[in-house]
């Protein structure tokens, strides 16, 4: 079974920082793609960073592209998101994504998802 776990989230206030983190079981980790989306009240599950199984390929959305960082650590099983300069449209459920294939833009290319952590950024 697999599962996706996230942690990280919180409030917090803008221009402050936040590590996310995904832990995955039950699935070849190291052979997925792995990302993040978020959905804000009442908007659609909007793509945040992806990256591809050995770390080699990054890609960010255009929102967020230079405050947050996805990275892997494929000994743990787990993906993080480092977000800085926190504003507050950033405030969202936090999904981590997985797929076997590669990660895209649309939240139809990932095979599983997390439950979400939610990301509350005050002004």
């Amino acid at each position: 079974q697999v599962q996706l776990v996230e942690s990280g989230g919180g409030l917090v206030q803008a221009g402050g920082s936040l590590r996310l983190s995904c832990a995955a079981s039950g699935l070849a980790f190291s052979r997925y793609a792995m990302g993040w989306f978020r959905q804000a009240p009442g908007k659609e599950r909007e793509f945040v960073a992806s990256i591809n199984w050995t770390g080699s390929s990054i890609s960010y959305g255009d929102t967020v592209k230079g405050r947050f960082t996805i990275s892997r650590d494929n000994a743990k099983n787990t993906v993080f998101l480092q977000m800085t300069s926190l504003k507050p449209e950033d405030t969202a459920d936090y999904y981590c994504a997985a797929s076997l294939f590669a990660l895209g833009r649309a939240s139809s290319s990932a095979t599983y998802w997390g439950q979400g952590t939610r990301v509350t950024v005050s002004s």
